[in-house]
This record gives C-alpha cells, sequence and structure tokens, in this order.
C-alpha cells in the first residue's frame, strides 16, 4: 500500500501576512488624544520687580471646588452661564484703563457693558482669576476654561465688526496665512491689546 504524504503548509507567506495585518490595525485604529488648553506662559519677572496694587474689583473670581460645583464672586452658577457673566464683567467699562509705556489709555469708548463703579474698570485691568480643587475633574477644569476663552473670542469678534466688518476669527486667520502683510498685523494686535486674555489660575486648594 503506498504511503500517504501529508502537505505541508507553505508557512513561506505567513510573514508577510501577519506583517500586512500589524499595518492594517496600526492605521486603522483610532488612539485617545489627551485634550488641554493652549497658554502662553508669562515671562519670568525680574528680581527687583514690583507687582501692582490690584483693586478688587477688577478681579473675576471663579472656583470650581472638588464635586465640581462652580462658584463665581462668591455666588453658585451653572457653567452654562460663565461665558455671558465674564462679558459682563471684561465689558463693563466703569472707569480709566491702565497706563501702558507711559501712556493713558483712558476710559473705554468700545465697551458696551454697565459701566458700574463695583465692576471692572477696563477690558485690559479686567483679571479673571480661576481656583480649582485638587480633587476637580479634569474635565470639568477644562469646560469652564473653555467657556472663559470663548467669552474673549465673541468680544474680539464683535468689535472686529464693528471696526473692520470682519470677525476677528477670519482676520486672525488670514495674518497666519500672510505674515508680512503689515495691515492685517496692526488690525490683529489692535483686537488683542483692547480685549487682552488675562485668566489667572490660583494655587488648587486641597
Amino acid at each position: 500500500m503506498a504511503r500517504r504524504e501529508n502537505p505541508e503548509i507553505n508557512a513561506g507567506s505567513m510573514a508577510d501576512i501577519a506583517f500586512l495585518l500589524l499595518i492594517f490595525f496600526l492605521v486603522t485604529t483610532t488612539m485617545n488624544v489627551d485634550s488641554g488648553v493652549s497658554k502662553k506662559l508669562s515671562e519670568k519677572p525680574p528680581a527687583d520687580y514690583v507687582p501692582p496694587v490690584i483693586k478688587e474689583k477688577n478681579i473675576f473670581e471663579v472656583n470650581i471646588n472638588r464635586n465640581n460645583e462652580l462658584l463665581v464672586e462668591g455666588e453658585r452658577m451653572e457653567i452654562k452661564n460663565l461665558k455671558e457673566a465674564a462679558i459682563a464683567f471684561i465689558d463693563n467699562g466703569g472707569g480709566e484703563g491702565k497706563v501702558e509705556n507711559g501712556v493713558a489709555t483712558g476710559p473705554c469708548n468700545y465697551c458696551k457693558g454697565e459701566r458700574s463703579e463695583s465692576s471692572s474698570d477696563h477690558p485690559n485691568k479686567a483679571i479673571i482669576s480661576v481656583q480649582s480643587d485638587r480633587l476637580t475633574e479634569y474635565g470639568t477644569y477644562l469646560t469652564v476654561q473653555d467657556q472663559l476663552l470663548r467669552a474673549y473670542s465673541e468680544l474680539r469678534n464683535r468689535l472686529s465688526l464693528e471696526k473692520y466688518q470682519t470677525p476677528f476669527s477670519e482676520l486672525e486667520e488670514a495674518y497666519k496665512k500672510d505674515k508680512e502683510n503689515e495691515s492685517l498685523k496692526k488690525k490683529v494686535e489692535g483686537i488683542k491689546t483692547s480685549y487682552p486674555q488675562i485668566i489667572s489660575d490660583a494655587e488648587p486648594t486641597n
């Protein structure tokens, strides 16, 4: 009786198949990327730097406790209402602006707030202080920061539309594509100076 031979499996191409499968899963698999807030850190002040005296009314206090609850100026607030509250504070225009390079900026003639004497004097004096707890959820912190950034974006877009009939977001995007354009540069820097983004992160509470 003839001996039956077992058919051999060609393993030469198995490595190629495994490699192709590896490439396929690397290409099609999505990975979670941590979200964050883009911020430009201030430069370290010189040793002889004397910090200016800041009036309490020019500080907008935002606190997030360990239960992810929001306290704004000592009062509870829903996060959805934070943007409008921040706009009212920044855009109040209740007094004189700060002196920059020896020149007084004077009152805010473009502000549309209530001009209350108990709120911020000028957008260039309005400081938003954010303090969280060490147990605050990161997602809640990011949502709060996002609402504050939206407040500045809305004010900048409004002023840019009034002055140049173009939203600031579009003006800034155009400048990014044409860095040599001095006219665009002046407009972008002017809007940013009018509504400077001043958000301070205080030391978290325990």
